[in-house]
């Protein structure tokens, strides 16, 4: 036992020097571009994860959601009742496979871009999340320069947390952390119903 006690204890002190080494070699401070892609469940959870970070250090947070709005999900109840001074916007029009209006759908994804602009350039968010919008990419919704051009110039102290399936290689070039969640297994395709306060 004594020297299965050595051998872990031994084991974990050089882990801690690797990981102390690390930290050290961890010396910039600055704001983040994070990209939460992948087909797997979890990326828009990841980021309102984040948020609930932010917003525990007081700090300001903006919300843009791309495809969500005509279905009620628990982090929009809760934010809207605990949290009312944050920025939330959505585009409101569902899944573009509900709504088949291309023109429309285009118009809409605009009209939310520019509610995400005027959030990339206000100096007192301290974070802004664009929920779902590689979607808006992937069609041609949105124009790819002028959104990697936002991202860039935003202002120092803000990060950027964007979602969605199939990030393009334009997004992933200026993110800092590009995270790929993978779809293992789903409860969906087992036919099971989305639940709320797990997927809603």
């Amino acid at each position: 036992m004594i020297n299965e006690q050595n051998k872990h204890k031994s084991k974990m002190q050089k882990y801690k020097k690797a990981v102390d080494k690390g930290i050290s070699k961890a010396s910039k401070n600055k704001n983040l571009v994070i990209v939460l892609t992948g087909n797997g469940k979890g990326k828009s959870t990841s980021a309102f994860g984040m948020v609930m970070r932010s917003l525990g250090y007081g700090h300001k947070v903006g919300i843009i959601q791309f495809i969500k709005g005509q279905q009620k999900t628990g982090e929009e109840i809760y934010i809207s009742k605990y949290h009312p001074e944050v920025f939330l916007y959505q585009m409101n029009t569902g899944f573009t496979w509900n709504s088949q209006d291309k023109d429309n759908d285009i118009k809409a994804a605009e009209n939310t871009w520019q509610k995400a602009k005027d959030l990339l350039q206000n100096p007192k968010i301290d974070l802004v999340v664009l929920d779902e919008i590689t979607y808006m990419l992937n069609y041609k919704y949105l124009d790819t320069q002028d959104v990697i051009h936002a991202i860039q110039n935003r202002p120092a102290n803000q990060s950027v947390i964007l979602t969605g399936r199939m990030a393009c290689q334009e997004l992933t070039n200026i993110a800092d952390t590009v995270s790929i969640i993978q779809d293992e297994k789903h409860a969906f395709k087992s036919g099971i119903k989305a639940r709320k306060g797990i997927d809603l």
